[in-house]
């Protein structure tokens, strides 16, 4: 199938190299210039495992390519997927500004039946509304479906390629067949495509990201009140996660989430309740627990040292999540603007987001080449994102390079019993506390 992908971000460049690499004839746009350059020269402006690996591939092949003529590639192409940015609106709703432009453009364009199907998060409604924009440009025959996308940074091509489930929503048996078709090569484990109307289908992704956003703030407030009462919230999320109607998966307590999904989202939900005069209570208080949640490292940090004041801190992780670069919404920035407000000074270390850190600190902290380098004399150590290179660190390197062996873990990463043996002080989310290599009930 010929097809056309508009916008190159985390979605849109996968969705187009995997439908390519399905043997498709995938155009890649974007109207940001630099970014198709890069692309062109072989170069990926986004760091997503085994992605860059698979653009080689398939423009090696000639079945991807990338372009600033957004109009040529509509023209090229049966099938148009709209996967810009809905950057969330001062209100809290989603800006669509991006996706009504993107079809405009594909209506201005028309020479033939065009498919256009939606990948960005959209709010209910927004199927019609691009219908409506489309019809105003053109008398060529169209469809308008709803496919969101269910991608998880860090696992993006997986999760294209091996889905748990494909949603479409589609008001046409044409569109419906078109879509089985494309989708055809990656259910061939017997996982669902499920049609639906337009409608449900954009609701369904809001609902999926808000339940796994509740499971996250669930389980936060589940630790904060463990600490209050003596319990370690590892052994009540074992006790829970064993049930199957639970189970484990987003139940890790922490600092909270970010990206550029859930945060997003959960607004965009709730403001489109208001909007149509219903209070969606439990959505409001999952945004309010998370947002929260982000404070509660350097709660702990004052309540330890009392002032932070020309304390010197290290930070291990300021991506949102392990496996991605990106930093939007990530509890990291919190967390070391409230330190850097409290007259503390840092120094950072991520695998991968030390360039997008750069952009957003500048030199207000410093950054170092190892997590080993950014311990060097260190009040204290924050861990804020769980990349596997921190779960088993050298304990007796750490502590010969800190001032004092103190650990803020956002993330759970230790057992209680390995920092006794090493004599650290240790505080964790909702687990008992370890002061001096002595664990405090």
């Amino acid at each position: 199938m010929k097809i056309a992908v508009i916008g190159t971000g985390y979605v849109g460049l996968v969705v187009g190299t995997c439908l390519a690499d399905s043997g498709n004839d995938v155009i890649c746009t974007d109207k940001i210039k630099e970014k198709i350059d890069m692309l062109n020269e072989g170069k990926v402006p986004i760091y997503e495992p085994g992605l860059e690996e698979l653009i080689e591939k398939n423009v090696k092949e000639k079945r991807l390519s990338f372009t600033t003529d957004i109009g040529e590639a509509v023209r090229k192409s049966d099938i148009i997927f709209i996967a810009v940015g809905t950057p969330q609106s001062l209100d809290g709703s989603a800006n669509l500004e991006y996706v009504f432009e993107a079809a405009e453009t594909i209506a201005k364009n028309m020479n033939g039946y065009k498919l256009i199907v939606t990948k960005s998060t959209v709010p209910v409604g927004t199927q019609k509304k691009i219908k409506e924009i489309i019809s105003r440009y053109t008398d060529f025959p169209f469809d308008v479906a709803s496919n969101p996308e269910f991608l998880k940074e860090g696992a993006a091509i997986e999760d294209f390629m091996k889905p748990d489930r494909i949603i479409i929503g589609v008001e046409s048996e044409k569109a419906e067949k078109i879509l089985k078709e494309l989708y055809a090569p990656f259910v061939r484990t017997e996982h669902p495509i499920i049609i639906m109307d337009p409608e449900s289908a954009e609701m369904t992704k809001y609902a999926s990201n808000a339940m796994l956003a509740t499971k996250i703030s669930f389980i936060n407030e589940i630790a904060n009140l463990c600490e209050k009462v003596g319990a370690d919230v590892e052994l009540v999320r074992k006790g829970m996660g064993f049930d199957r109607r639970i189970g484990f998966l987003f139940l890790f307590p922490g600092v909270g989430y970010g990206g550029s999904c859930f945060p997003k989202d959960i607004r965009a939900i709730i403001k489109m309740g208001e909007e149509r005069g219903y209070e969606p209570e439990l959505i409001k208080a999952v945004d309010h627990v998370n947002e929260r949640q982000k404070k509660k490292l350097v709660e702990k940090a004052v309540a330890h040292f009392g002032s932070l004041e020309k304390k010197h801190f290290a930070v291990w992780g300021l991506a949102f999540k392990p496996r991605t670069d990106d930093m939007r919404e990530a509890p990291s920035i919190t967390i070391i603007n409230m330190l850097l407000e409290r007259g503390a000074t840092i120094t950072a270390f991520d695998p991968e987001a030390m360039k997008t850190a750069r952009e957003i600190f500048g030199d207000k902290i410093s950054y170092a080449e190892t997590p080993y380098d950014a311990l060097k004399e260190a009040d204290a150590l924050f861990i804020v994102t769980e990349w596997n290179e921190f779960r088993n660190p050298d304990f007796e390197r750490m502590k010969s390079l800190m001032k004092k062996p103190v650990i803020f873990d956002g993330r759970n990463l230790y057992k209680l019993e390995t920092m006794k043996e090493y004599g650290f002080t240790y505080y964790a989310i909702g687990r008992p506390p370890v002061i001096n290599g002595e664990k405090i009930k």
